[in-house]
């Protein structure tokens, strides 16, 4: 298991590499980078009148100092700041050189290293997400097992109609609804409207500061349940139907044992495989894709809502310093769930089978 363990961990290493340089090359060709941004706000400040709509590039504006009021040489002072006077395969190299030493660079409008930014807004994003996956498991594993074990019967099809609503409503529109039902919008006013804690939450003591957290977090929570429990629901429900329906099930029973001896005792290791190889892909949806749209609409101050200002503000460093994490979290998720594998069923044997 060692040697896969390491194997694994070493094709990590090309994978960030090439993820890093795709996205690095994008990020080249998309119009509207920092330098322009940059020169644009200048414009408008000086009342010259370039409107957002403006597709000029660099040398454009730098051929039209003239009228535009900006000279060859500040534009150059501004590529300098940003770090645009260098050729690009050199600051790919300079950004990959940082990287080995987890360097991300400096913010370009937030004035911080990117590491200390995403170490700020780390606790919100990875408070959202433990809890919401938390209790997504805790709703959907053993509602999916129920339904398994009345499968047709007048549960299932009753739970179904509200699976099949949860499954087809994103979590920000359920984050929308209960703030207008429950957060001021038009009814009522039971929870707070945006933030994770009070402005006063220095002044209060520990368990007033535990209940304000949790009275917080609990809009946020609920829409990202509500969202995504019944994906997993429908994949536990399937997974113990198939598994119910094999020979060694009926083979358990015959010799006596009762269905609670034969569901936990036999089925549940085999049928929790596909749960666990579903586990990766669920977390980093549920951490980084699910939360970006909670923290914006809550305005809750993690990575998904410092991710979605970088793009909007052509925020290079923070967004392939972002982008380098959650690749680097979704790889070895996945190399976590592959020894689940193992320890839920010890006949796999990854390096039997080459590391495949």
């Amino acid at each position: 298991m060692s040697h896969y363990i390491l194997k694994r961990m070493l094709l990590m290493i090309p994978t960030l590499f090439f993820i890093v340089l795709i996205n690095f090359m994008i990020v080249q060709i998309a119009p509207g980078g920092p330098v322009e941004q940059a020169i644009q706000q200048i414009q408008n400040a000086q009342g010259l009148g370039i409107g957002t709509s403006s597709s000029s590039s660099l040398s454009n504006l730098a051929q039209c100092q003239g009228a535009r009021g900006l000279s060859p040489e500040m534009v150059d002072k501004i590529k300098a700041q940003y770090g645009f006077d260098r050729p690009a395969y050199e600051r790919f190299w300079l950004m990959i050189k940082g990287y080995l030493t987890f360097d991300f660079g400096t913010s370009f409008f937030k004035d911080k290293p990117v590491t200390q930014l995403l170490y700020e807004k780390l606790p919100v994003t990875l408070s959202l997400g433990l809890w919401s996956t938390f209790l997504i498991y805790l709703i959907a594993i053993p509602l999916g097992m129920k339904k398994a074990k009345k499968n047709g019967l007048v549960f299932d099809q009753s739970t179904s109609l509200l699976l099949a609503v949860s499954y087809a409503i994103p979590s920000f529109v359920f984050a929308i609804v209960l703030i207008v039902f429950f957060a001021g919008g038009s009814y009522l006013q039971w929870f707070p409207l945006q933030g994770l804690v009070s402005e006063n939450f220095a002044q209060l003591s520990l368990l007033e500061k535990i209940k304000d957290y949790l009275w917080h977090m609990c809009l946020p929570i609920l829409s990202m349940v509500l969202g995504s429990f019944a994906a997993l629901t429908y994949l536990t429900k399937y997974s113990f139907v198939e598994e119910l329906q094999k020979p060694y099930v009926l083979t358990a029973r015959s010799k006596g044992l009762s269905d609670r001896q034969v569901l936990y005792g036999h089925v549940f290791r085999n049928a929790s495989l596909v749960i666990v190889a579903a586990l990766p892909e669920a977390l980093v949806g549920i951490f980084f894709v699910g939360n970006l749209f909670i923290e914006i609409i809550f305005n809750l101050d993690g990575i998904g809502l410092l991710g979605f200002e970088a793009i909007t503000q052509r925020d290079y460093p923070v967004i392939f310093g972002t982008l380098f994490l959650f690749s680097l979290f979704g790889m070895i998720l996945r190399l976590i769930g592959d020894l689940l594998y193992q320890v839920i069923d010890p006949r796999i044997d990854f390096e039997a089978r080459g590391g495949k």
